[in-house]
């Protein structure tokens, strides 16, 4: 039996702690006009990187897109490759707080990863710049691609482990599991959210995956995917 991980210190994140420098002035520091300030910046930019990629986007681009003065924009960020850091962080951020929010009121393990892959297919339908960036950090900023993936299987290896201590779903490794069932909410948004014209999920594939994940938590989530298979949640498509 594989032996069962607790996300012990040090065992996630990046491997020194840290990403880019952050921005000036601090987040803490930053109200009113600032906050959205920046908070245009970061819009601007995600959409030109993701529009355009890495290499093409220019500050000149993403401060016309937003509406602001170059020199403001550099109060804020230090320059191109700051500012990508930043958008991968606030898509990482976001992301996480749609599916967490999605899953308010599951009451069993599976039903959470039903409602949380909802929400991220929805996510990805309205910000189908969160494949590009993060495809593009591959290259861009290797530190800040692992960092994303990290900080979701660190905080995705909890409820795993609750769900396996209260006999819900199969005992294994908890982290094996939770990069498996990225793999496959990936796969499924990249060629039914990004690559289908629709932009959605059609029912039929979104319960397909449903069942394919309860074979892959095991225990009574296997049983349990028969009961809410006519409960398909709606996956909406992109507003262009």
């Amino acid at each position: 039996m594989a032996e069962r991980r607790r996300a012990p210190a040090g065992a996630v994140g990046p491997p020194d702690g840290t990403t880019t420098a952050a921005p000036r002035p601090a987040r803490g520091e930053l109200k009113g006009k600032g906050q959205r300030t920046r908070r245009a910046g970061l819009a601007a930019a995600e959409e030109v990187f993701g529009a355009v990629g890495y290499h093409d986007a220019s500050i000149v681009k993403i401060t016309e897109l937003a509406g602001v003065a170059q020199g403001t924009f550099y109060l804020y960020f230090s320059g191109k490759r700051e500012v990508f850091d930043e958008v991968v962080a606030d898509l990482n951020q976001r992301v996480r707080h749609a599916m967490s929010e999605a899953t308010r009121g599951a009451t069993t393990r599976l039903e959470a990863e039903r409602l949380g892959f909802a929400g991220f297919f929805r996510f990805t339908a309205e910000h189908p710049a969160l494949y590009r960036v993060i495809r593009q950090a591959e290259f861009v900023s290797p530190q800040a691609l692992r960092h994303h993936y990290e900080t979701i299987i660190e905080n995705y290896i909890p409820p795993l482990n609750d769900a396996m201590d209260a006999g819900e779903i199969a005992v294994g490794d908890p982290m094996v599991l939770a990069w498996s069932l990225i793999a496959v909410g990936e796969a499924i948004g990249m060629r039914w959210i990004l690559w289908n014209e629709a932009h959605e999920v059609p029912p039929e594939v979104f319960n397909e995956m449903v069942t394919i994940i309860s074979r892959m938590l095991g225990g009574r989530a296997v049983t349990e995917s028969s009961s809410i298979a006519a409960a398909v949640p709606k996956v909406p498509g992109r507003v262009e």
